[in-house]
């Protein structure tokens, strides 16, 4: 499976915060996921689990984890979605973190409406590693 709706749809012809739209919900059903085969516990600890890795700053910092291995059409992505004009900033959400946390989802968009499951599993897998 490429991807759930599989219509045409080509990812270089969206704005940065439309990828950064599906890609937030991309993350978040990785992160669920990557919870709920862990192991069983009751939903709100999963709820509070979840909340600590797709908040913006957590996202800011996997954003750091992740440069070593991008590729530059990657970068370039993280760049767009940087430098994407957000009209709110969340008031719990530095304005750094949140431009680096919309960057983090653009690139998550863009692999997925991209077909590349594969490479978003790889970088998840550095997102997810232990220092």
């Amino acid at each position: 499976m490429k991807r759930f709706y599989d219509v045409e749809c080509d990812p270089k012809r969206l704005g940065a915060l439309s990828l950064a739209f599906i890609g937030d919900a991309v993350f978040e059903v990785f992160v669920r996921e990557r919870l709920i085969c862990q192991a069983e516990r009751p939903v709100s600890r999963l709820h509070r689990a979840a909340v600590k890795q797709v908040c913006a700053q957590a996202q800011a910092d996997f954003v750091q984890k992740l440069l070593p291995v991008l590729t530059d059409e990657e970068q370039g992505i993280l760049r767009r979605g940087r430098n994407a004009h957000c009209n709110h900033v969340p008031k719990n959400a530095d304005p750094a973190e949140y431009h680096a946390a919309t960057a983090f989802e653009a690139l998550f968009g863009y692999l997925y409406l991209s077909g590349k499951l594969d490479r978003l599993r790889e970088l998840f897998e550095v997102v997810c590693r232990e220092d």
